[in-house]
């Protein structure tokens, strides 16, 4: 599900580094996690939606990179995003 504008400009205020930060990792996986949990109620009304579930499954692998490489330059940064998101990692 696209998020609206609002909702997305919400986002990127909470986690962007600088004012005019947009394309950070920390927002991106912040934007990601909102996609993702908003499919969630997609899928309990269409269990058959295996294209959608592909889609879902490109999304969490594109978050999980980008947790990675977090993790892997900045180790602080990657754990308050764990925290912040409530992430099982």
């Amino acid at each position: 599900m696209a998020l609206s504008i609002e909702k997305k400009a919400g986002i990127v205020a909470q986690f962007r580094r600088e004012p005019s930060d947009t394309g950070s990792p920390e927002v991106q996986i912040a934007l990601l996690s909102e996609r993702i949990t908003g499919l969630g109620g997609h899928f309990a009304a269409h269990k058959g939606d295996h294209s959608s579930r592909r889609g879902l499954v490109k999304l969490v692998n594109q978050r999980r990179k980008l947790l990675d490489y977090l993790k892997a330059t900045a180790p602080q940064k990657y754990q308050e995003m764990v925290e912040r998101l409530g992430l099982r990692r």
